[in-house]
This record gives C-alpha cells, sequence and structure tokens, in this order.
C-alpha cells in the first residue's frame, strides 16, 4: 500500500526489527488517540481483541523478542481479525539497514535482545529470519533508515491521522507569580500589569469567572489590546506547534495573587480558543488551592 487509508483500521499492529522505531511509532499513535500497548505477549492478543468492539483505535507493539513470538501465529490472527465486519487490523512493519541499526546499538550501548554472546550483527540476522513473513504480508512498510524520530513521528502520522493532521490540545493555565511559575509551561504571560480588582472590596472575594472581575478587568484601558495581541500571537503559533509535531501546548496567565486577573484572561482566551475549533483544557492553580485548603478545614 502506498497511500493512507480511506477507512481508518481500529487495530494497528507494528513489528520490524529491535531499534527501527516501534517506540517512536507507538508514542506518536498515542498522540493521535490511540490506546497503545507496546511488547505484548503474543498469547494475550485474541483475548485482547476477541471481545466487544473497541471504543478507541488500538496500537499493538509486537517484537520478535516478545513472548510466544511465532510469525506464523501473529499472521493467523490477523487473517481471522481481517474476516471479520469492519476495516480490519492494519499491519506496520517498520524497517532499516544492518549498518544504522548497528550504528544505533552502539549509540545507545543497548544489548540486542537476540544477541547470545556472538556480537550484533548475527543477532539482527536471526532476528530478520523471524520477521520475514510479517515483512513480506506488512500492509504499510516504512524504511526509517534516514528518518529521524520526528520525520518517523510525522510518517505514521500522514498514515493514520484524519487529513493528516494531527491534533493538539492547548493547555490554559492561571497562578500566581507569588507561588512560582508552574512546570511544563510553553508560554507565559504576565497580568500584573492591569488594574487589580483586589483592591475593590466588593470584588476581592470573588474570582476572575464572575462577570463582575471580568467586567472590571476588561476596564482597563490596555486590557482590548492586550487580549488582542495575546489572541493574535497563540493562533498563530498553533498551527505551527501543531505542524512541529507538538502533541500539547501549555500556555500560562500569572498575577500577584492568581485569582483575578490571570483567571478572567485564561477564561477568555479559552472561549475564543474553543469557538476556533482547538480541543482547550483549563486549569487556575490558586482557585484549586483556595477549593482544596477550605475542604480540609483551616491551616494550622
Amino acid at each position: 500500500m502506498t497511500e493512507p487509508f480511506s477507512d481508518l483500521p481500529d487495530l494497528i499492529l507494528i513489528t520490524g526489527p529491535s531499534g527501527a522505531g516501534r517506540t517512536t511509532a507507538i508514542n506518536a499513535l498515542e498522540d493521535l488517540g490511540h490506546e497503545v500497548i507496546d511488547n505484548l505477549p503474543l498469547s494475550l492478543l485474541p483475548r485482547l481483541t476477541g471481545g466487544p468492539p473497541l471504543l478507541r483505535p488500538l496500537a499493538i507493539g509486537i517484537g520478535a523478542s516478545s513472548r510466544d513470538f511465532s510469525a506464523a501465529a501473529l499472521l493467523g490472527i490477523i487473517d481471522r481479525l481481517a474476516a471479520r465486519p469492519g476495516p480490519g487490523p492494519a499491519l506496520v512493519y517498520l524497517d532499516c539497514g544492518d549498518t544504522e541499526l548497528l550504528r544505533r546499538f552502539a549509540a545507545t550501548r543497548r544489548r540486542h535482545p537476540f544477541d547470545t554472546g556472538d556480537g550484533p550483527l548475527p543477532a539482527l540476522t536471526r532476528e530478520r529470519a523471524l520477521l520475514t513473513p510479517l515483512r513480506a504480508r506488512a500492509d504499510v512498510l516504512i524504511e526509517t533508515d534516514m528518518l529521524s524520530p520526528h520525520e518517523l513521528g510525522r510518517e505514521i502520522e500522514r498514515w493514520f491521522a484524519p487529513g493528516g493532521t494531527r491534533p493538539m490540545t492547548v493547555g490554559l493555565q492561571s497562578f500566581s507569580y507569588r507561588r512560582g511559575l508552574p512546570r511544563g509551561l510553553d508560554l507565559v504571560f504576565d497580568c500584573r500589569f492591569l488594574r487589580n480588582p483586589h483592591w475593590q472590596p466588593g470584588l476581592r472575594p470573588l474570582d476572575g469567572r464572575d462577570a463582575a472581575v471580568a467586567d472590571w478587568v476588561a476596564g482597563d484601558p490596555r486590557y482590548p489590546e492586550f487580549l488582542d495581541r495575546v489572541e493574535g500571537l497563540v493562533r498563530f503559533l498553533l498551527p505551527a506547534a501543531r505542524e512541529e509535531g507538538k502533541a500539547h501546548l501549555a500556555i500560562g496567565f500569572g498575577c500577584s495573587g492568581g485569582q483575578h486577573r490571570s483567571v478572567t484572561i485564561v477564561e477568555s482566551l479559552a472561549a475564543t480558543l474553543a469557538a476556533a475549533g482547538w480541543p482547550v483544557s483549563k486549569r487556575h492553580r490558586e482557585l484549586e488551592r483556595r477549593v482544596d485548603v477550605v475542604d480540609r478545614g483551616p491551616e494550622r
């Protein structure tokens, strides 16, 4: 097969010689929304696929070193699954030349699983002999010699992402600078220059999700231009980040207490991005902490 699937398979089996990129491919499929299992013992595959229809696509990595491995047995399972109604399974074979595989094993200093003490090259030969029937039956054959991990991920995406587009989620988080920056943020914006509802007695006990607080923050003359510039920058960066292969982009907004200004900005930006079709998650770190403190009682 040379073109992507018209009907995406609900089960993808990935195999190939050790070092050819199976783990990278499995991770790419997980980013695409598949449930993934790597190095599954072959005897468990019929039990895993013999139940009710899968609710999510499933990707399984099977190597020649997997317990109970047999190319003939695996092909028999594939034939039985293909006879069922539906799109059927897809067998993906990742291949790589001996020279490159030897270089990869040398670089990682890993021992080849079929090395019995006579060195990696004879081990590669033994492994290839076991896998040859699977290579001949593969629905998708990907040569990984010249592919970086990122490029292999993009090739998997080309085959198995509808429309060739990897879904990417956007995480928005508000926080207080007094408690430090949250970990894992890709972008951070400082909202402390906006006027602070904390100094308004009627607004202080509320948070940025309340309309009164949001209106007060939006009443700052600098707010409309700031929000417009942030929205423009984020909407410019999101397609580029997705094209680069990111599965998630985390953006933080901080203010003094993490209760008002940053919360308002997160709520506004989340609504804008969701309306544009981006999957968005929100987290208000200090509000979560406030709820947790109330649930546990006063700190001592």
